[in-house]
């Protein structure tokens, strides 16, 4: 047996446990290289915003730490893959080399390249499958194509095999004999400097494994009993909030579908009905990662060919306020203003929010995903593009053109007493009842009583919601019969 290093390529699977390429190279017996690479020229890959960035560079801290204490050592080289792992696999001596397999089209094309690269030397490359419950090569249709619709893909995903058995962490990390050079963390900048804008992203996260987990338990000893009724509840914590933990791979889905297994066979534990919804979210990233592994350029492209020629409006003005959370309409401001403080937002507020600056501003939605993409930890190549093409009705799925949110009555149905606008919007928290949630159409004195002024303290709606949603049904109509 070869007592040469086997190289482990660690990517967008930043954990030890339930990580089938690590098993594999800690079941060989032999010394193990464990490997990063931070390539953000290869052609075609799109480079983390500045959100994710921060969380990447905290994850890799836990993750290295992790790796030291079971005797390794995780190596950092910045560079295009395509380089970087061959000249790491020469350095180190290394024969082998195992990664978990990626779905998107520019990944797929380093990670076929470089496989045709080591097998030419007579060297041996594994891939693994790891970060998706099922393959999307594997989950089709009954004509063999793609499913374009989330329920028949949820149907034959759930009548397809069970998910497997997360697989344990293993209890040594045997580091070879030479040292290999890696780039210190700190030099790769990844963390914001210039100011420094990250301190609500580090009181509302703790990036790496063991954070991925506690979070996880955490969700499943309170938030998932009621998930089925009050998910859509941005006032309350009942969501796992475990998006970024899975999106940097610092936690499988195995592992989440097995935990949530478990927790529904206890005495006492969630009901069925809750267990269900929860499956069928992690369903939908699932679905997301399967239109990506079809449709590689699902950030650029409308999956409706229909919507190439849509009217989009330019109205730099109106994304401003977007961004900034000053439209108008507190659960949308709110959510914005959460997603800037924290790097999240709630997913009933980000729909909503998402159709406002779709819908009521007629902005591409491209635009709004770049943003997500910049602001948002746990900002996904999958989840991310499909969710704006979701809300825009240029995706895969059964989405109406004529579903248009209406930001007062959705404050109204899931944020009731205004307590999550209040959070994130203290100009308007002595405001109560009705007026938290419509402050224009409050009685002066319940303005002047709360310290409201608009147009100064608060503004006024960018946007008359009946006259936006009379002007984007007209736009998608005529798209529509285009």
């Amino acid at each position: 047996m070869s007592t040469a290093p086997v190289l482990v390529w660690l990517r967008d699977d930043l954990r030890l446990a339930d990580n089938p390429a690590l098993d594999a190279a800690a079941r060989s017996g032999r010394p193990i290289v464990l490997l990063h690479v931070l390539d953000e020229v290869s052609p075609g890959l799109r480079p983390l915003g500045a959100a994710a960035r921060w969380w990447l560079h905290h994850s890799l801290a836990a993750l290295a730490e992790n790796i030291a204490a079971r005797g390794g050592r995780l190596v950092l080289r910045r560079g295009p893959a395509e380089i970087v792992v061959p000249a790491v696999m020469a350095e180190s001596g290394a024969d082998t080399i195992f990664w978990n397999r990626r779905v998107g089209g520019p990944e797929r094309a380093i990670d076929a390249a470089l496989k045709t690269e080591i097998r030419a030397r007579g060297e041996t490359v594994t891939s693994f499958h790891a970060n998706l419950l099922h393959e999307p090569h594997r989950l089709l249709t009954k004509s063999g194509g793609p499913f374009r619709v989330f329920t028949p893909f949820w149907r034959a995903f759930l009548a397809g095999p069970a998910p497997r058995a997360p697989l344990p962490a293993p209890a040594r990390l045997p580091a070879p004999t030479v040292v290999i050079d890696g780039d210190d963390l700190a030099d790769w900048r990844l963390r914001p400097t210039a100011p420094d804008w990250s301190g609500g992203l580090a009181r509302s996260w703790t990036p790496g494994e063991i954070g991925a987990g506690e979070r996880l338990a955490a969700f499943l000893g309170r938030g998932i009993y009621s998930y089925d009724r009050d998910r859509d509840r941005p006032d309350l914590e009942v969501t796992s909030r475990l998006s970024a933990h899975l999106r940097f791979g610092e936690i499988s889905p195995f592992q989440v579908w097995a935990a949530v297994a478990e927790a529904g066979a206890r005495e006492g534990g969630p009901e069925t009905a809750a267990l269900d919804k929860f499956r069928a979210e992690l369903g939908w990233r699932e679905f997301s990662h399967h239109l990506l592994f079809h449709l590689p350029e699902l950030h650029r492209r409308n999956v409706q060919p229909r919507f190439d020629a849509f009217p989009w409006r330019a109205d730099p003005a109106f994304v401003a306020a977007w961004r900034a959370g000053r439209t108008g309409y507190p659960l949308v401001d709110a959510g914005m203003r959460e997603l800037w403080e924290t790097g999240t937002m709630h997913n009933r507020v980000r729909m909503v929010a998402a159709s406002f600056l779709v819908k009521h501003g007629l902005i591409d939605w491209r635009e709004g995903e770049a943003w997500f993409w910049d602001t948002l930890v746990d900002a996904c190549p999958a989840n991310n593009p499909a969710s704006w093409q979701w809300v825009a009705g240029s995706g895969a799925d059964a989405a109406p053109y004529f579903r248009i949110f209406n930001p007062v009555t959705q404050a109204e149905t899931f944020d009731p007493e205004g307590s999550y606008v209040r959070r994130f919007v203290p100009e308007l928290a002595r405001l109560s009842g009705p007026a938290i949630h419509r402050p224009w159409a409050a009685p002066p004195a319940v303005l002047a009583a709360a310290g409201v002024r608009l147009g100064e303290t608060w503004p006024r709606p960018i946007v008359d919601h009946a006259a936006a949603r009379e002007r984007a049904l007209a736009a998608f109509a005529a798209t529509a019969s285009g």
